[in-house]
């Protein structure tokens, strides 16, 4: 629809534009890395929604609303790793927000500590003594036991 220009002695990729895509379209299967912008027309919000639900879980997802009501309906209902509401790409660069993916488009955010926390293995240790043990643990489970234990919850 616009551009498609490139210069590969100057690496430079015009901006394009592309129309009369479908989600079987070759570029709707690959990471794009450049100024690509693959263009679908819907009708309809819940139709653009399932369209996104449909398909795997996107790494980014870009709303272009003023509205409130569309950006909670698109942002509540589809799962995708990070967005932007009104632009693109900014959030990747934005150290005070995890950047991560969902699903097959990947696992753990890194950013600050996001980064930490996705790379660090917390152990989960929960350590009893051998002193003594509640029977009331254990089978057969007597009305009495379970009376027992309801007041230990209180």
């Amino acid at each position: 629809m616009f551009g498609g220009n490139n210069d590969p002695a100057k690496r430079f990729i015009e901006p394009t534009i592309l129309n009369n895509i479908t989600w079987h379209s070759k570029v709707m299967g690959e990471e794009i890395f450049g100024p690509i912008l693959p263009v679908l027309t819907y009708s309809n919000l819940e139709e653009v929604i399932a369209a996104i639900n449909a398909q795997p879980k996107p790494l980014a997802l870009y709303v272009f609303s003023d509205d409130a009501d569309v950006q909670n309906m698109v942002l509540s209902r589809t799962s995708f790793g990070g967005g932007c509401i009104n632009d693109t790409i900014i959030h990747a660069a934005t150290h005070q927000l995890g950047f991560g993916g969902v699903g097959e488009s990947g696992m753990g955010s890194y950013h600050g500590k996001y980064s930490f926390d996705t790379f660090t293995h917390y152990k989960s240790i929960i350590k009893k003594s051998n002193r003594f043990d509640l029977k009331i643990r254990y089978h057969p489970y007597t009305k009495k036991k379970f009376k027992q234990l309801t007041s230990l919850l209180k």
